[in-house]
């Protein structure tokens, strides 16, 4: 067999694989797999043919390029790597069929794909398939443990959302539709059209490997504040369009946006039911939750503040607390991170507050809000004020001054709600966001929030801080002094041992001999700095450093009770001292001046260069002696 003309045809075995691949409920009639787990394809060949030889197979998305892991080639094989994409091939005895198994990378792009022969550099297409994520599979970052969770968040059509009062809780009933006809097309449409895809359609693509990355598009997307997105909020004036109370399903939604445009209104509930149904028609595993006296917190203080004036009458704007909001929680890992940080992640498309300049919320690690941590991405300082903020009631006197009249710490974030797997009845979730009201550990995780809070609008990290400074004028020849800052963004007093270097470095990093070292036991109150200097003389560093002029800086605080180390580097260069020259003319007449500049350069072992350069138009006709006088200027050395 000499070319791939000899292929018959192509059987994509739509039906087996997808039923391996969890992919059967879908009504489109083509192939839909998920990935890292592999699917088996059979090419005919025409009678007479030799033994196929597959060389090469090509999956490639949209704008496919090798850099952007959208387009990968990759031999045939006599097994499949589970970690990769790879295949192998297996031939009947007559030789005629050929069964190819195939296996995709477990953190390959989301999307459409087409599969090509590469045989002798002929190419035949043999198929297109729709790759998603894969919570069955362990190396997948959505995989989720138990058959029984995976059908309930990824599979299942019909759910329930909780709406009411925390009083009076009542579960209406919604269809998510993710597997109906046309509508895996439409999420994936959704994904093309939101403007990161426009901006850079090939990084777009490439970071739809990531299920964080997808998740804080569909934020986005779901509502059509920034973009044309899906849904339009509307909660007072309904006319030309459809109530969000009337709506009972997904289907209809997405559809109707497909054609014509963003959809006419949404609510909370509404929003969070169609990014559920996108999520779970991407492979993503994703519940709806709802949570009763949920606060929104417009000036990111995590305290709702309600202002009365002296008649009882509510003057202020902005922060409110609702008697119920709806968001979706999505099943990731978050390398970004860390391992602790692993499972249920918020976000929420309903079009509160902008997050990086755009109408999105999340995802924010559950673990991260219950625990304070609100430095950790995306938008954790929002969510949980969302269930934790306190409440303070203050009345505005006659004469400006506030007053607080009343106030609760337990009234925000109460029976947060989900629909139990496998079953119609309510969960209620609200030990995995928040510790138990009043608790001492719930109020202990509040003041930590507020700390971490405070940090991140300074754009800072908690914990020990370890930061070099350097002075102004580091000239060669003189002597300056550096410093390390240690900042304490913990909420106690830390107490640290800080060691600092310097050495001489060459241009390729090779380390010389010390030519500075200081060191103390330092003791950094909370919310507070403490530097230690270090002064680098030129007859320490001027005999050591290279022509270079480089010195690298080292420091490190050790805390050994705590086992906490941290480090920080600043390689410097030092600048050529700037000298000025005074050339005085002496000549019959007016006294006449002149000045150039010249340039002094160091050079190794402590000895320099002048290069003084003069203007010889305006000396040519000088005939008097020159006297040249140096006037230093930085430097003492000269």
């Amino acid at each position: 067999f000499a070319a791939v003309l000899a292929i018959e045809r192509c059987d994509l075995n739509i039906r087996g694989n997808k039923s391996s691949h969890h992919t059967e409920p879908f009504a489109d009639q083509r192939l839909i797999v998920r990935r890292g787990q592999a699917f088996t394809i059979f090419v005919h060949l025409r009678p007479g043919s030799k033994t196929l030889k597959i060389f090469y197979v090509h999956p490639a998305g949209p704008l496919p390029k090798k850099e952007s892991d959208t387009k990968v080639s990759f031999p045939l094989s006599d097994s499949t790597v589970d970690t990769e994409w790879s295949a192998s091939a297996t031939h009947d005895r007559a030789g005629n069929k050929v069964s190819l198994t195939i296996m995709s990378s477990p953190n390959a792009p989301i999307g459409l794909y087409s599969l090509t022969v590469d045989h002798r550099g002929q190419k035949t297409t043999l198929g297109q398939f729709t790759l998603l994520f894969n919570a069955w599979c362990p190396n997948d970052a959505v995989y989720m443990h138990g058959e029984a969770k995976r059908h309930e968040y990824v599979l299942a059509q019909h759910g329930q959302i909780y709406r009411g009062t925390h009083k009076r809780i009542k579960g209406t009933p919604w269809n998510f539709g993710q597997f109906e006809a046309g509508i895996l097309d439409i999420c994936l449409k959704i994904l093309d059209d939101n403007p990161k895809f426009v901006s850079d359609a090939d990084q777009d693509c490439s970071a739809r490997k990531n299920p964080i990355y997808v998740t804080r598009v569909l934020s986005a997307m779901i509502n059509s504040n920034d973009d044309k997105g899906v849904l339009v909020g509307e909660w007072y004036d309904f006319t030309g369009g459809i109530h969000p109370g009337q709506w009972v399903g997904t289907g209809d939604i997405l559809r109707q946006w497909a054609e014509s445009g963003p959809v006419r209104y949404g609510q909370c509930w509404v929003f969070a039911a169609v990014g559920c149904t996108v999520s779970r028609a991407l492979g993503i595993p994703c519940r709806v939750v709802t949570n009763f006296g949920s606060a929104h917190d417009s000036n990111a203080n995590l305290i709702i503040e309600n202002h009365y004036n002296e008649d009882g009458e509510m003057i202020s704007e902005g922060d409110s607390v609702w008697n119920f909001h709806v968001w979706v929680d999505s099943w990731m890992t978050r390398p970004d991170l860390g391992k602790e940080f692993d499972g249920w992640q918020t976000s929420d498309p309903t079009p509160q507050e902008k997050s990086d300049g755009v109408y999105r919320c999340g995802p924010a690690a559950l673990r991260a809000i219950k625990e304070g941590e609100l430095t950790k991405k995306y938008d954790a300082p929002f969510i949980f004020a969302e269930v934790n903020a306190d409440v303070v009631d203050l009345m505005r006197l006659s004469n400006g001054e506030l007053v607080k009249i009343s106030g609760s710490t337990k009234s925000v974030g109460r029976f947060i709600s989900t629909k139990a797997v496998a079953s119609d009845e309510r969960q209620d979730i609200t030990d995995e966001y928040k510790y138990p009201e009043g608790s001492k550990e719930e109020r202990e995780v509040y003041k930590k929030a507020q700390h971490h809070n405070k940090l991140q609008q300074r754009g800072e990290d908690p914990g020990l801080q370890l930061k070099i400074k350097l002075a102004k004028n580091m000239i060669v020849g003189s002597d300056f002094e550096v410093y390390a800052v240690v900042t304490n963004n913990c909420m106690v007093t830390k107490t640290c041992t800080l060691l600092f270097f310097a050495k001489a470095v060459g241009y390729n990093g090779r380390r010389g001999k010390s030519c500075g070292f200081t060191s103390d036991r330092l003791e950094v109150p909370a919310g507070e700095a403490r530097r230690l200097y270090l002064k680098l003389e030129y007859g320490t560093y001027g005999p050591v450093i290279t022509s270079d002029r480089l010195i690298q800086l080292s420091a490190i605080t050790i805390d050994k009770q705590t086992v906490d180390y941290h480090k920080a580097e600043k390689t410097i260069v030092l600048d050529e001292p700037h000298v000025e020259i005074k050339v005085r003319i002496g000549r019959v007449g007016p006294k006449q001046e002149a000045m150039v500049t010249a340039v002094f350069t160091p050079t190794l072992a402590g000895s320099s260069m002048l290069l003084v350069s003069f203007d010889s138009d305006k000396l040519k006709n000088i005939k008097n002696t020159i006297s040249v006088v140096v006037k230093e200027r930085d430097t003492s050395h000269i």
